[in-house]
Protein backbone atom coordinates (compact mmCIF):
# COMPACT_ATOMS: atom_id res chain seq x y z
CA UNK A 1 0.00 0.00 0.00
CA UNK A 2 2.77 2.56 0.69
CA UNK A 3 4.08 2.02 -2.84
CA UNK A 4 0.74 2.80 -4.43
CA UNK A 5 0.46 5.88 -2.19
CA UNK A 6 3.92 6.99 -3.36
CA UNK A 7 2.89 6.55 -6.99
CA UNK A 8 -0.44 8.37 -6.50
CA UNK A 9 1.13 11.19 -4.47
CA UNK A 10 3.73 11.96 -7.15
CA UNK A 11 1.09 11.80 -9.87
CA UNK A 12 -1.29 14.08 -7.94
CA UNK A 13 1.27 16.69 -6.85
CA UNK A 14 2.85 16.93 -10.31
CA UNK A 15 -0.57 17.16 -11.97
CA UNK A 16 -1.68 19.95 -9.62
CA UNK A 17 1.53 21.91 -10.24
CA UNK A 18 1.16 21.46 -14.02
CA UNK A 19 -2.46 22.62 -13.84
CA UNK A 20 -1.46 25.74 -11.90
CA UNK A 21 1.46 26.49 -14.22
CA UNK A 22 -0.81 26.18 -17.26
CA UNK A 23 -3.41 28.50 -15.71
CA UNK A 24 -0.86 31.26 -15.04
CA UNK A 25 -1.07 34.19 -17.41
CA UNK A 26 2.54 35.20 -16.79
CA UNK A 27 5.18 33.08 -18.49
CA UNK A 28 8.18 35.07 -17.26
CA UNK A 29 10.86 33.31 -15.29
CA UNK A 30 10.38 33.62 -11.54
CA UNK A 31 13.25 32.83 -9.14
CA UNK A 32 12.65 30.66 -6.09
CA UNK A 33 14.82 29.08 -3.37
CA UNK A 34 17.39 31.87 -3.43
CA UNK A 35 17.44 31.95 -7.26
CA UNK A 36 18.65 28.34 -7.42
CA UNK A 37 15.32 27.29 -8.94
CA UNK A 38 13.69 29.25 -11.75
CA UNK A 39 9.98 28.65 -12.27
CA UNK A 40 8.93 28.93 -15.90
CA UNK A 41 6.45 27.29 -18.23
CA UNK A 42 7.76 25.16 -21.08
CA UNK A 43 5.87 22.85 -23.42
CA UNK A 44 8.03 19.84 -24.29
CA UNK A 45 6.58 18.29 -27.44
CA UNK A 46 9.06 15.42 -27.54
CA UNK A 47 10.73 13.15 -25.03
CA UNK A 48 13.66 14.09 -22.79
CA UNK A 49 15.29 17.33 -24.00
CA UNK A 50 12.54 17.62 -26.63
CA UNK A 51 13.97 14.68 -28.61
CA UNK A 52 11.47 13.45 -31.16
CA UNK A 53 9.35 16.60 -31.13
CA UNK A 54 8.54 16.05 -34.81
CA UNK A 55 7.13 12.57 -34.00
CA UNK A 56 4.76 13.35 -31.14
CA UNK A 57 2.43 10.44 -31.87
CA UNK A 58 5.30 7.94 -31.71
CA UNK A 59 6.63 9.49 -28.51
CA UNK A 60 3.16 9.25 -26.95
CA UNK A 61 2.82 5.62 -28.05
CA UNK A 62 6.26 4.72 -26.69
CA UNK A 63 5.41 6.47 -23.43
CA UNK A 64 2.17 4.49 -23.17
CA UNK A 65 3.91 1.18 -23.95
CA UNK A 66 6.69 1.93 -21.44
CA UNK A 67 4.14 2.81 -18.75
CA UNK A 68 2.18 -0.38 -19.39
CA UNK A 69 5.34 -2.51 -19.31
CA UNK A 70 6.58 -1.01 -16.04
CA UNK A 71 3.05 -1.33 -14.59
CA UNK A 72 3.25 -5.06 -15.27
CA UNK A 73 6.60 -5.33 -13.51
CA UNK A 74 5.29 -3.25 -10.60
CA UNK A 75 2.17 -5.43 -10.26
CA UNK A 76 4.29 -8.57 -10.30
CA UNK A 77 6.62 -7.29 -7.55
CA UNK A 78 3.87 -6.02 -5.23
CA UNK A 79 3.05 -9.55 -4.14
CA UNK A 80 6.64 -10.42 -3.26
CA UNK A 81 8.26 -9.99 0.15
CA UNK A 82 11.04 -7.49 0.65
CA UNK A 83 12.52 -5.62 -2.31
CA UNK A 84 11.45 -2.28 -0.80
CA UNK A 85 13.94 -0.17 -2.77
CA UNK A 86 12.94 -1.80 -6.02
CA UNK A 87 9.22 -1.30 -5.32
CA UNK A 88 9.74 2.30 -4.25
CA UNK A 89 11.76 2.91 -7.40
CA UNK A 90 9.04 1.43 -9.58
CA UNK A 91 6.39 3.51 -7.80
CA UNK A 92 8.35 6.71 -8.46
CA UNK A 93 9.00 5.75 -12.09
CA UNK A 94 5.31 5.06 -12.62
CA UNK A 95 4.08 8.20 -10.85
CA UNK A 96 6.27 10.26 -13.16
CA UNK A 97 5.55 8.18 -16.25
CA UNK A 98 1.78 8.35 -15.73
CA UNK A 99 1.90 12.13 -15.31
CA UNK A 100 4.01 12.73 -18.41
CA UNK A 101 2.12 10.14 -20.48
CA UNK A 102 -1.19 11.78 -19.55
CA UNK A 103 0.20 15.11 -20.75
CA UNK A 104 1.37 13.59 -24.05
CA UNK A 105 -1.99 11.97 -24.70
CA UNK A 106 -4.22 14.81 -23.50
CA UNK A 107 -2.27 18.01 -24.23
CA UNK A 108 0.09 16.75 -26.97
CA UNK A 109 3.02 18.10 -24.93
CA UNK A 110 4.50 17.68 -21.46
CA UNK A 111 4.33 20.67 -19.13
CA UNK A 112 7.77 21.37 -17.68
CA UNK A 113 8.06 24.14 -15.15
CA UNK A 114 11.42 24.67 -13.49
CA UNK A 115 15.13 24.83 -14.15
CA UNK A 116 18.00 24.61 -11.70
CA UNK A 117 21.01 26.88 -11.15
CA UNK A 118 24.01 25.43 -9.32
CA UNK A 119 25.47 28.74 -8.21
CA UNK A 120 24.86 32.45 -8.21
CA UNK A 121 25.82 34.52 -11.24
CA UNK A 122 28.66 36.42 -9.53
CA UNK A 123 30.56 33.27 -8.62
CA UNK A 124 29.99 31.56 -11.98
CA UNK A 125 31.09 34.32 -14.38
CA UNK A 126 33.74 32.16 -16.03
CA UNK A 127 35.11 28.69 -16.27
CA UNK A 128 33.69 25.21 -16.21
CA UNK A 129 31.19 25.95 -13.45
CA UNK A 130 29.62 28.74 -15.50
CA UNK A 131 29.34 26.51 -18.58
CA UNK A 132 27.77 23.77 -16.51
CA UNK A 133 25.34 26.24 -14.92
CA UNK A 134 24.40 27.65 -18.34
CA UNK A 135 23.74 24.17 -19.71
CA UNK A 136 21.81 22.99 -16.64
CA UNK A 137 19.70 26.15 -16.43
CA UNK A 138 18.65 25.75 -20.08
CA UNK A 139 16.95 22.41 -19.29
CA UNK A 140 13.40 22.67 -17.96
CA UNK A 141 12.12 19.85 -15.71
CA UNK A 142 8.98 18.86 -13.89
CA UNK A 143 8.53 16.86 -10.70
CA UNK A 144 7.66 13.74 -12.69
CA UNK A 145 11.09 13.85 -14.34
CA UNK A 146 12.77 13.72 -10.95
CA UNK A 147 10.48 10.88 -9.87
CA UNK A 148 11.55 8.90 -12.92
CA UNK A 149 15.26 9.64 -12.40
CA UNK A 150 15.30 8.92 -8.65
CA UNK A 151 13.03 5.92 -9.15
CA UNK A 152 15.38 4.46 -11.76
CA UNK A 153 18.34 4.82 -9.40
CA UNK A 154 16.44 3.19 -6.52
CA UNK A 155 15.25 0.39 -8.80
CA UNK A 156 18.80 -0.41 -9.93
CA UNK A 157 20.17 -0.24 -6.40
CA UNK A 158 17.31 -2.46 -5.18
CA UNK A 159 17.83 -4.90 -8.02
CA UNK A 160 21.58 -5.12 -7.47
CA UNK A 161 21.32 -5.25 -3.69
CA UNK A 162 20.54 -8.31 -1.64
CA UNK A 163 17.37 -6.77 -0.22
Amino acid sequence: MPYIMTLMSLLAVDSIIKYRIEKRDVVDEQPAAGSRIIVKRYHNRGAMLNIGDKNQDWIALLSLVFSAFVTGIFAATLGTRGKRLMKTGLALILGGAYSNTYDRLRRKYVVDYFSVHIGNAEKCRSGILRKLDDKLSSIVFNLADFGIMIGAMLFVIGKLGSE
